[in-house]
């Protein structure tokens, strides 16, 4: 039974904020130190690559129908719940990997419900923050605190005890979640109350994805997202190969984790003025310029400078699809919807990540000129979405 919207003293939004702190933050652990944990087990980075596409691959296939199943429960909580505690229980098998098949079954264990959770979590909380007139950036914020502390965490306490503790770290964080999980407030409207309609004539989301003005924000956001994939997947590996220290990944991390984070906190007055497809431009012009710049292997305190601007390429992208989509897709499909956008999302990450292992063990720190392409190329799809269906104000996105 949820629990109702007032436990404890604790609002909805409150717990909410709670879980979102755990959300990433296993994410935080293992774009840290993953990549590095694996070369030290002599793994390669072409294995590496494939080792993080794999479970997204997965999720290609398998979101859509997740998201659908999440939208027919008798409330999202309850897939947030089952998804929470198989990647949690699957966290235990790092305790016996040594090598590349047991590190890759056991990513994919722990990554795919993990990657499932997030759109469910984002559509639920948009819905129920929409309802009770609260916000949504001030909640998912707390998602990029939990990244960012647990980012800066891992990179402090390797340093401090060295490589061995990195896998209980990720253990405990990854169970963390799934204990929170289960506090989560129902995220449906109840019975006697009405959720806002966003768009008459109840859409649905085959009527939607035949469209391109819909379906192009949503390639405009896989191609800048898939660029972030790469970045924490393969980032600190580029990091040291181009002789950044390894006490430098943690701090480089929440640096831009941090910028999100403020962004988060105060996106009512930052992105209330804009159009979803105006917030996926702004990001995707930002993003090409970081990632061209950290082609030419940067000077520390530039690359500092370089994170900071995830302050931008993140939260404008997030928020731009998310509003956009919202907008577009009514409650019924809401986290169908979400998987649809996600499982694109994978089906580009998976396609970088591979390219993207191999690309960085021939071509180094220089296969940063690939991702600022597909930025560039995500800036033209969002503006070619508003030259087929021109935006008249910020609520028609």
């Amino acid at each position: 039974m949820a629990p109702s919207d007032r436990a404890e003293g604790f609002s909805p939004e409150l717990r909410a904020s709670l879980f979102h702190f755990t959300v990433f933050a296993s994410t935080g652990a293992s774009s840290a130190y993953f990549a590095i944990w694996l070369s030290g087990k002599g793994i390669t980075p072409d294995q590496i690559g494939i080792i993080n596409a794999v479970p997204v691959l997965l999720l290609l296939l398998a979101s859509m129908v997740i998201g659908r199943l999440a939208d027919r429960a008798s409330d999202w909580r309850v897939a947030i719940i089952i998804l929470a505690a198989i990647a949690g229980l699957a966290s235990f098998g790092f305790l016996f990997v040594s090598e590349f098949w047991g590190a890759l079954l056991v990513f994919a264990l722990c990554s795919m419900p993990a990657g499932a959770m997030v759109p469910i979590v984002d559509a639920a909380t948009l819905r129920m923050t929409e309802r009770r007139g609260t916000d949504f950036g001030f909640v998912r914020a707390w998602g990029t605190v939990g990244y960012t502390i647990t980012a800066a965490l891992t990179g402090a306490l390797i340093g401090w005890l060295g490589a061995a503790v990195f896998v209980p770290l990720f253990i405990v964080l990854s169970l963390l979640r799934t204990g929170l999980a289960f506090q989560l407030p129902r995220f449906r409207a109840p019975e006697h109350v009405e959720a806002p309609v966003r768009k008459p004539g109840g859409a649905t989301l085959r009527s939607l994805i035949v469209q391109p003005w819909f379906v192009l924000p949503c390639i405009a956001f896989a191609l800048i997202q898939a660029t972030h994939f790469f970045l924490g997947a393969m980032g600190a590996l580029v990091w040291k190969i181009d002789g950044i220290g390894e006490g430098w990944f943690g701090p480089l991390i929440a640096i831009s984790a941090a910028g999100e984070a403020v962004t988060m906190f105060f996106w009512r007055k930052i992105g209330g003025r804009m159009t979803a497809r105006t917030m996926l431009i702004i990001a995707g012009v930002v993003a090409a310029g970081r990632w061209f710049a950290m082609a030419f292997s940067p000077s520390l305190p530039v690359l500092f400078a370089l994170q900071a601007l995830h302050a931008i390429t993140l939260p404008f992208s997030y928020f731009g699809i998310m509003h956009f989509i919202a907008n577009w897709a009514p409650e019924e499909i809401a986290a169908e919807a979400q998987s649809f956008s996600s499982a694109l999302t994978q089906g580009f990450a998976v396609l970088t990540l591979l390219a993207f292992g191999w690309l960085v063990g021939i071509m180094g720190g220089q296969a940063y000129f690939v991702a600022a392409g597909m930025a560039v190329l995500g800036v033209l799809a969002a503006w070619w979405s508003l030259l087929l269906k021109p935006a008249h104000g910020h609520t028609d996105a």
